[in-house]
């Protein structure tokens, strides 16, 4: 059972912070959740009748659960690492659903076969020998955390030995991979995901993951109103890796907390394509991000034209991050799911929660944004940092009278509250200068504006 955090930690948990005790309870409260998605999987389809799983590919799920229990025993962190990626999630969710349904579909059947290729990735990075059969997404293996190989339709014989995996499919040459630097012998058809560098010494390398078919699954990037999933050439992997390098350094910037947040819960990338009517490059208005609660430790973003740009998407995806762990663990309100506020950082009104969600993760931009403009030595990017934390320290204000108004708060979520309601504050008694406040101010007042318009008085 997960340990209850303390009320320190939800003060400070309020107060867009966390220290890595914090942080670790909701980590391991979603791999404990994670865990049991799967166990729940596999029991649904072990259990499911057969016109929903057939027996044969009923199985084969033994079959690869098999083969997930050795590699866990060979070496559990390793085979952890494949189960616990944050696109396994999307996967395990549409499989459960799937399964609850009349018939087998096309779809699920696809679905329930990935097991398979889980099973092997997590045996790989086992480093246990084995030999398999995988069933092709349409014309590709994906091997979750691994990279993706271009093949046929149909099924293909994986083998693992002594730090090689080679594949055979009838009719193709086989296709030899070395495990370890994730390079090809040289074989084209394999892609390996590319990996960012830890942000601190003994943290994880983070994946850039533009292979997995999940990624896009269920509640994916469209669903949430940002723009598609990409598969990015080695030049864009290049301005990526680019970016990322200054990252640390930015978010160190920005409060010590943040590089530790963002070390301890971010397990992937996922990269999106540019949002459409683009702006400047590395501006706001040429970026769009987002997480899916579903994903655990996942962040999708378009490019990030700046390090500074890059850390702020980290800061405000990460709060949506450690608010839904949060939430999963202990409910913060009772307010129903009607969208009817007005948040002057969406053109759409908001339900309770999503104003919630939102007003902690500008507040944290706020925050961080404040932090870069006093450390930072040159004008124009001290003028950048001044105009975007005025925006956001505004648009905080602009919703926290209906925030600290709501009787649905649980005695949770009004802590959380009150500790924004003094960060919020907090922050004013270092103003940007007159001029950026004063912009700031008219945008939200032109945002409320144009939102009455569109939407009517609402919740204002």
């Amino acid at each position: 059972m997960t340990p209850v955090l303390s009320d320190r930690e939800l003060r400070a948990l309020g107060r867009t912070e966390g220290d890595a005790r914090a942080l670790g309870l909701l980590v391991h409260d979603q791999d404990t959740r994670r865990f049991v998605l799967l166990r729940a999987l596999f029991d649904a389809a072990d259990q499911a009748p057969d016109a929903i799983c057939p027996p044969v590919l009923r199985h084969r799920l033994r079959t690869d659960w098999a083969l997930l229990e050795a590699a866990e025993r060979a070496d559990r962190a390793a085979a952890r690492a494949v189960l616990l990626h944050p696109l396994a999630g999307p996967w395990g969710r549409r499989c459960l659903s799937g399964l609850g349904g009349d018939v087998a579909t096309p779809r699920l059947l696809t679905d329930l076969a990935h097991f398979g290729a889980l099973a092997a990735a997590a045996a790989i990075r086992a480093r246990m020998p084995f030999t398999t059969r995988l069933t092709t997404r349409g014309a590709t293996l994906s091997l979750p955390t691994l990279g993706a190989l271009r093949t046929g339709p149909g099924q293909v014989d994986l083998t693992f030995a002594e730090g090689v995996m080679t594949v055979r499919r009838r009719g193709e040459a086989d296709v030899v991979v070395r495990s370890g630097n994730g390079a090809a012998l040289p074989d084209p058809r394999w892609r390996p995901v590319h990996v960012l560098p830890p942000l601190v010494p003994g943290a994880a390398p983070v994946p850039l993951d533009d292979l997995d078919p999940y990624r896009t699954a269920g509640g994916g990037p469209g669903h949430h109103g940002l723009s598609g999933a990409v598969s990015l050439d080695d030049r864009a992997r290049a301005g990526w890796a680019g970016s990322w390098a200054g990252v640390a350094d930015r978010l160190r910037a920005g409060g010590g907390h943040r590089l530790t947040e963002a070390a301890v819960l971010l397990r992937c990338l996922v990269p999106l394509a540019p949002p459409p009517g683009s702006g400047r490059a590395g501006g706001s208005t040429s970026h769009c991000s987002g997480t899916r609660r579903e994903a655990f430790g996942a962040v999708l973003s378009s490019s990030p034209g700046t390090p500074a740009y890059f850390a702020s998407t980290l800061v405000h995806e990460l709060q949506h991050t450690k608010l839904a762990a949060l939430t999963a663990l202990v409910p913060l309100h009772h307010e129903g799911p009607e969208a009817r506020h007005f948040a002057p950082w969406r053109p759409d009104p908001r339900p309770f929660d999503g104003l919630l969600q939102g007003a902690v993760s500008h507040a944290a931009l706020a925050g961080y944004w404040q932090r870069c403009a006093l450390a930072a030595d040159r004008t124009g990017e001290r003028d950048l940092a001044w105009t975007e934390h005025a925006r956001c320290h505004e648009q905080v204000g602009a919703v926290l009278p209906v925030l600290a108004g709501s009787g649905g708060l649980t005695r949770e979520g009004r802590m959380i509250v009150d500790e924004l309601i003094d960060l919020y504050h907090r922050l004013a008694e270092s103003p940007a200068p007159t001029g950026h406040r004063a912009r700031a101010r008219a945008y939200v007042g032109t945002a409320r504006v144009i939102w009455q318009q569109r939407n009517g008085s609402g919740q204002l």
